[in-house]
């Protein structure tokens, strides 16, 4: 295993998360750039997630929940629930405006919040692409089992198999819920890979995991991931996109200029708006 990335936590509408991706030592995962492990928390009486309007360019979000559920919102004029297993995927390419709210029936004080969004970045080709969405429901998605471990494809093409995500690079993306002493192997041909330990606790090789942290595996290596206990494993990669990608704020691109422009446009209102929605988040400053 090439390194261990430690969590890092992070407010997000006024609700914690554990952010993972980027760090300095690894900017990204294959096509993955932003990994977020949002809960697991009980959302409190008429309380909740709120994430007002905000801009992409350059990526897909993707949405998946362990538990609970999420209400989205868009400048397409998209409204949809993202249940339990669910896939909301969203393509920004040369720009989207949406929202992430807990629904109503989420705020009677009951309702557990567990869930991971990552940001996919776009191949070059795929940059100043039309904004799009896209849903799949937790039965379109391949379930599988290997070993002890049932395996869930939720985005890209693994082991033989593909999800209905309409993906624009070679990736995958597994959730694996894995039984004690399973030993389960990542194909060396699937790129760059790692592994997220949602819970539990796993070695590979000689370096344990425990709930919270990410295991980047050495490129080819074949060293099995061994799970010490029932654990819950997130599993990416896929292979490098061409060149660097930046990141600022909410933006990614290949070039710097593409997020000034990206900006400029936000500043001045230009990107769009969800129908029924009228906050507006500034750009932020961060200091130079």
């Amino acid at each position: 295993m090439t390194m261990v990335i430690q969590p890092r936590a992070r407010d997000v509408g006024r609700f914690a998360v554990r952010r993972i991706l980027p760090v300095s030592r690894r900017r990204m995962i294959g096509p993955f750039i932003f990994f977020d492990h949002m809960g697991p928390t009980r959302m409190p009486h008429g309380g909740g997630l709120d994430v007002p309007p905000h801009p992409h360019i350059g990526l897909s979000t993707l949405t998946y929940l362990f538990e609970g559920s999420l209400f989205h919102r868009d400048s397409l004029g998209t409204r949809q629930l993202v249940h339990t297993a669910d896939v909301n995927w969203m393509t920004a390419g040369r720009g989207i405006v949406h929202s992430e709210r807990t629904p109503p029936e989420g705020r009677d004080g009951k309702m557990v919040f567990d869930g991971i969004q990552t940001w996919v970045a776009l191949p070059l080709e795929h940059e100043d692409d039309a904004p799009s969405f896209h849903h799949s429901d937790a039965a379109d998605l391949p379930v599988f089992q290997e070993g002890g471990a049932t395996l869930r494809l939720v985005a890209g093409s693994a082991f033989g198999r593909s999800s209905p995500v309409p993906v624009y690079s070679p990736m995958f993306y597994l959730d694996a819920v894995c039984l004690p002493d399973t030993s389960l192997v990542l194909p060396p041909d699937l790129g760059e890979r790692a592994v997220y330990v949602a819970r539990g606790a796993v070695r590979i090789g000689d370096t344990p995991l425990r709930s919270g942290q990410m295991g980047v595996l050495i490129d080819g290596d074949q060293t099995p991931i061994e799970v010490a206990e029932q654990s819950r494993l997130i599993l990416i990669g896929g292979a490098a996109l061409e060149g660097k990608r930046h990141i600022w704020w909410n933006f990614v691109a290949s070039s710097k200029e593409r997020i000034e422009k990206a900006k400029a446009a936000w500043a001045a209102q230009r990107m769009g708006q969800i129908p029924d929605e009228t906050e507006f988040v500034p750009l932020p400053d961060f200091g130079g």
